[in-house]
């Protein structure tokens, strides 16, 4: 289900976060499209944190060390990456407004990337915001072979090891699917939502490489 918003209604992050609250997310048609709607799925995607499946050729990628990770040291230039073009993604939902609350989300410590770089350059990466004990997934992009892909075990691991409820994935793709991510229904999901956004996690946990550097297989969890 989507509905357009109301241009005389001024979006603010705060606004967005007590969307994310309610089980809502903003799109657009493209990037020069000025004007923002709102999803609510009657389906929605989840990756289950403690049965993530990670393909034996990525765990031998992460094991390798190809990509250095960071996080939240270039959130402006992952959310760009992520608006780029692409062969299999010509067109771009993060228009101008969209890219301002989420810089936005960002500067109050809501809105967390997790980047890929490979000799200094940034090849890869995802973000996505945190509410609670829920992290909403919104966008990722590569430049390299596999580095998204690495970014979002990483991401994962984090999420598991701080204490995260839910990994929202808005949609089921392909891609996803092959990572164990499942479906369910809009009650469902209200519930693990309603749950999770009470709760606390913490994105920062001590129990995970500040570099994400080193780290080993879980049971029940990202298998590296």
């Amino acid at each position: 289900m989507a509905s357009r918003g109301d241009e005389a209604f001024e979006i603010t992050p705060s606004i967005l976060l007590r969307a994310y609250a309610c089980g809502i997310f903003p799109m657009a048609d493209s990037a020069d499209d000025p004007d923002i709607f709102w999803i609510d799925p009657t389906e929605r995607g989840i990756m289950p944190l403690d049965a993530v499946h990670v393909p034996r050729s990525l765990r031998k990628t992460i094991r390798q060390g190809r990509f250095q990770i960071r996080v939240d040291t270039a959130f402006p230039a992952v959310l760009d990456g992520c608006a780029e073009p692409a062969p299999d993604r010509p067109q771009t939902w993060i228009n101008g407004r969209i890219r301002e609350l989420y810089l936005g989300l960002h500067r109050a410590g809501f809105a967390h990337s997790v980047e890929a770089w490979r000799e200094d350059r940034l090849v890869g990466g995802l973000y996505g915001v945190s509410l609670g004990a829920a992290f909403f997934g919104e966008s990722m992009f590569s430049r390299e072979t596999d580095a998204s892909k690495v970014c979002l075990v990483h991401l994962c691991e984090r999420l598991r090891r701080g204490g995260y409820r839910l990994l929202d994935t808005q949609f089921i793709t392909s891609h996803l699917a092959r990572f164990g991510a499942v479906e369910i229904g809009r009650r469902e999901y209200q519930k693990m939502l309603a749950a999770a956004v009470e709760a606390t996690a913490d994105f920062y946990s001590k129990d995970y490489p500040a570099d994400g550097a080193a780290l080993a297989p879980s049971a029940g969890g990202a298998a590296f």
